[in-house]
């Protein structure tokens, strides 16, 4: 079975039901640092968003 990586913005930020899920780590990565920065105004590294906000479902 792939395992899927995951971000659930809701969890971070209360009132923003963004999500991203996709099989290649990298790729939501990138897209989470995108959406933190540009609707969240915060800037967060790879390795944040992997230990902070990144799941593995």
């Amino acid at each position: 079975m792939v395992q899927a990586h995951k971000l659930d913005c809701e969890a971070a930020a209360a009132d923003c039901r963004f999500i991203i899920q996709s099989e290649n780590e990298a790729e939501a990565v990138e897209l989470a640092k995108n959406h933190m920065h540009d609707v969240h105004g915060k800037d967060y590294t790879d390795d944040e968003l992997r230990s902070e906000h990144l799941q593995t479902v």
